[in-house]
């Protein structure tokens, strides 16, 4: 690490990577297989971060393996139409509610920047309508009132985006369905888009009820706004069609990433026909990418997905999660202060502190992430690795099992037992 913050900044690629909020000095990995991760000093590691989300069948899994080494050898990127970008396109869109046609980009950031574009493009209005603790990628008009690394570090928006910019978009709290008629139907003829993560996994696990999702999807359709569902984190992971298929709620446009490229880098966007007549070249809205599609990230993602497809693999992960909760419970209730888990599908937050579960941004407790640190230390310690952050989710692969989850149960137990805790 100390030879990485000589030519890269912080030492990391990525901030949440670098430590800051739980201390310490961050691991470097060589690398992983099935459920594991190995460091460059030979110590392994049950991981429960699945690099963020995409490893959904585990590490180095052979399937993924050989479709990228076919990919290869086949040609790396093409810069121009390939035959699996399609498979992977026809698979998406038979998936995914709504999804009539997808374009693929090379992150998920850019792919929430380019549905912005297009959901302006196709309204002709400029507000965009975010909720606080949501992170859409860091494109400068989304990082206001944002989660992930920006919860991490303590600002609720980034140096460097123009007040400007900041100004086109307008902020609301999650679960709250007033807040969201009042301004809709005051304003809703200035407003693009509505974008939301349906399952918002970057200010803790903030479970959403299908009540207000299914306002949003009201109030938007009267307003003339487009609804947006950011499933860059849950597509293809809470269920074969994501937030969308789980709620029962299908938006206008869609984000993804993750998943969908197996574990390279990969993004998409899309919706109805109609609106997505807006990218050039059939609209006026430009987008583009030297190696968007290409063709190892659309090897990779169309081999995760198939294999989902063949191995019922919600199905599994629903059981997996399920077993996770009822193994942590126990451990969780006799911790020397309040902790729970709180769950969707293959998704989880350990939430160290009590009442209510948190459902919006400032319902989360300061204390819980005080104590975090300390606690992910101690598992870090016993070979378990957890999110670097007190607000990041943990992810679940087909390669975990329950002997993976009883590792977890004990090394958390002597965690709370043998780590001093700040004060609440």
């Amino acid at each position: 690490m100390a030879r990485a913050a000589r030519v890269i900044p912080g030492g990391v690629s990525s901030p949440v990577r670098a430590f800051t909020s739980v201390g310490g000095t961050p691991l470097v990995y060589r690398r992983g297989d099935g459920a594991y991760l190995e460091d460059v000093d030979g110590r392994r590691y049950v991981d429960f971060v699945c690099s963020w989300g995409p490893l959904i069948l585990g590490h180095a899994h052979a399937a993924v393996r050989d479709a990228i080494g076919e990919a290869v050898a086949r040609g790396t990127t093409f810069g121009a139409p390939g035959e699996t970008e399609i498979e992977l396109a026809e698979h998406l869109t038979g998936a995914y509610p709504g999804l009539e046609q997808v374009r693929f980009v090379s992150s998920g950031t850019e792919a929430v920047m380019s549905a912005i574009r297009v959901a302006r493009g196709f309204t002709k209005r400029d507000k965009i309508v975010k909720f606080a603790g949501c992170y859409h990628g860091h494109a400068d008009h989304l990082l206001v009132a944002a989660g992930s690394g920006l919860v991490t570090f303590g600002h609720p928006t980034s140096a460097g985006v123009p007040e400007a910019f900041a100004r086109e978009t307008l902020i609301l709290p999650l679960d709250d369905e007033e807040r969201v008629m009042d301004l809709l139907q005051r304003d809703g003829d200035r407003i693009a888009a509505v974008i939301i993560e349906p399952v918002p996994a970057n200010n803790g696990l903030l479970p959403q009820r299908a009540e207000f999702l299914a306002t949003l999807r009201e109030e938007t359709r009267r307003a003339g706004a487009l609804l947006i569902f950011d499933e860059v984190i849950s597509g293809f992971r809470v269920a074969r069609g994501g937030a969308a298929e789980r709620y029962g709620i299908t938006p206008d446009l869609a984000t993804f990433g993750k998943i969908i490229g197996g574990g390279l880098p990969v993004g998409a966007f899309g919706g109805r026909r109609d609106v997505m007549r807006q990218p050039a070249p059939l609209g006026p809205v430009y987008q583009a990418g030297t190696l968007s599609g290409n063709a190892v990230a659309m090897a990779a993602g169309l081999a995760t997905l198939r294999l989902l497809d063949a191995l019922k693999a919600w199905s599994a992960l629903e059981s997996l999660g399920g077993a996770l909760e009822k193994t942590l419970t126990p451990v969780l209730a006799a911790a020397p202060f309040a902790a729970q888990m709180v769950r969707v599908g293959s998704l989880f937050w350990l939430y160290l502190d009590g009442g209510p579960m948190p459902r919006a941004a400032g319902q989360v407790s300061p204390a819980a992430a005080a104590r975090y640190g300390p606690v992910f230390h101690a598992l870090l310690n016993r070979g378990v690795a957890l999110a670097p952050s007190a607000y990041e989710v943990g992810f679940l692969s087909l390669a975990h099992d329950v002997g993976h989850f009883d590792r977890l149960a004990t090394a958390l137990a002597a965690a709370f037992t043998q780590v001093p805790q700040p004060p609440a």
